[in-house]
């Protein structure tokens, strides 16, 4: 694979650094793509503009990406839809009669645990459990970027613990092309030694038990308790107010059902689509992740618009009527997605993972290799946006390197797979972070700003666990 070296670190620190500056999302990530192509031209910025157009175009049309923008703005229809047939404020009474909503810290601890048992797909997990929980939160006075960092936080350490999904079938298929004779034996071990997603999980347990709150974090908590605001003046949530404060329509019972039904109908269908769309003779974690979450929203919606036109609450013209202002409230999060694959385009052509990856190679006392290789897998998902990409860079270079020096290949493969993790969690040109900030209806720079803080104890504790552990194990 090739570099265009230091430089292909330019255009991600620039919108990075931008985006957090300005707040302006839009802007930082177009600028990452257009300085990207910008250099690999030769420094020509109107050639670099027409290639970026070019790349845009050919990221949003991949079928696979063209699925991931479908079933985000689809999963804004099952918002409207749940929000208007009384299903969300009948979900609150259900709630409140089960004793889970009484209090703010069994709010905290419902988001925490939806998010959890949605291991299947991450996307999809963010999207149900931040629509579930929502609600919940705004009337408990906990601010929305509370709960984007609940449920990111938990997302994709979640994944990799539990395995049972694309990223374990990822992640297998990567040491066996690396001809690790036991890969299954080596993820597994490399899962007890992932201090960061282990860290990061027990973190966030803590913080919504004890609603311990940091930085900027404790000004958006000070903001909603005190002056009632769930959002700041000036912010732009991923979702339009249209959608997200949807109100009930007029004299229609209140019935949980309206808004379970629909959600378990998604949760049902992902595992029979990865069942059906995997691999001859292969198992679960070699279906369609992407087929899964696109039919389980569509189902979902099926399902709601005939739930409610049998309960004589809503019509199909409604139903439509409803789900097309879903769709429009989430063309934001498609425009900043569709950057976001092409961001992810960008870098790979910079060659930005291989270049940080090399530095790793550098000679250094073997002990603290898996320390660095940490490091540098945090920096690189965090400048590329992409977990899976760091993983793809990372993992053919650990696996040679810890049989020549003779190191613990699970300790070194945790190091790689954390790092990873911790760029998907809180890196603001990855998908993960932008659906988050999606679901939770939250400014996507405020959810950045206000979780990175939590990030960085957890990505400190696990770089001090291998700095131990590289010269125990």
């Amino acid at each position: 694979m090739e570099t265009v070296g230091w430089l292909s670190i330019v255009p991600p620190v620039i919108a990075i650094a931008l985006a957090i500056k300005t707040r302006e999302v839009y802007i930082s990530l177009g600028l990452f793509v257009w300085i990207g192509w910008t250099i690999m031209n030769s420094m020509n910025p109107i050639t670099g503009l027409i290639q970026s157009v070019e790349v845009f175009l050919v990221a949003v049309t991949d079928p696979g990406n063209a699925k991931t923008l479908l079933f985000s703005v689809l999963i804004g229809g099952i918002i409207t839809l749940t929000q208007a047939s009384g299903g969300r404020e009948g979900f609150i009474e259900w709630v409140d009669r089960l004793g889970l909503g009484k209090s703010r810290v069994s709010v905290r601890l419902v988001a925490v645990m939806t998010s959890m048992v949605l291991f299947l797909e991450s996307n999809f997990g963010l999207l149900v459990s931040g629509s579930v929980a929502r609600p919940l939160f705004d009337r408990a006075k906990i601010s929305r970027e509370k709960l984007a960092y609940i449920i990111d936080a938990t997302c994709a350490p979640k994944q990799l613990l539990i395995p049972i999904n694309a990223w374990g079938a990822y992640i297998l298929s990567l040491l066996l092309a690396e001809g690790v004779a036991n890969a299954n034996g080596l993820l597994i071990s490399a899962l007890t030694l992932n201090f960061y997603a282990i860290l990061a999980i027990l973190l966030v347990f803590f913080v919504a038990v004890t609603d311990w709150n940091i930085g900027p974090m404790r000004e958006a908590e000070h903001r909603v308790l005190v002056e009632g605001k769930l959002l700041r003046d000036g912010a732009e949530p991923m979702m339009s107010g249209d959608v997200s404060e949807l109100a009930a329509k007029a004299g229609i019972p209140k019935r949980a059902i309206n808004m379970v039904a629909p959600v378990v109908a998604m949760v049902v269908t992902v595992p029979i689509v990865l069942w059906l769309t995997r691999a001859p003779d292969g198992n679960l974690l070699s279906g369609s992740g992407v087929d899964g979450v696109l039919w389980g929203v569509i189902v979902g919606l099926l399902l709601a618009t005939v739930l409610y036109q049998v309960q004589g609450i809503m019509s199909v013209k409604e139903a439509t009527a409803y789900t097309i202002k879903g769709i429009q409230g989430l063309v934001p999060v498609v425009i900043v997605l569709a950057l976001a694959f092409t961001i992810s385009a960008t870098q790979r052509a910079l060659g930005t993972g291989v270049f940080l990856a090399q530095v790793a190679e550098a000679s250094v006392n073997p002990g603290f290799v898996p320390a660095i290789v940490f490091l540098i897998a945090c920096v690189t998902a965090f400048s590329t946006g992409t977990s899976w990409g760091t993983f793809a860079i990372m993992i053919p270079i650990v696996i040679p390197m810890a049989a020549l020096l003779d190191l613990h290949v699970g300790l070194t493969l945790a190091a790689a797979l954390g790092g990873g993790i911790f760029g998907d969690h809180c890196s603001p040109i990855s998908d993960s972070t932008i659906v988050a900030s999606l679901a939770s209806a939250s400014d996507h720079i405020d959810h950045v700003r206000t979780q990175l803080p939590y990030a960085l104890i957890a990505a400190g504790g696990a770089l001090s666990l291998y700095l131990v552990m590289g010269f125990v194990l």
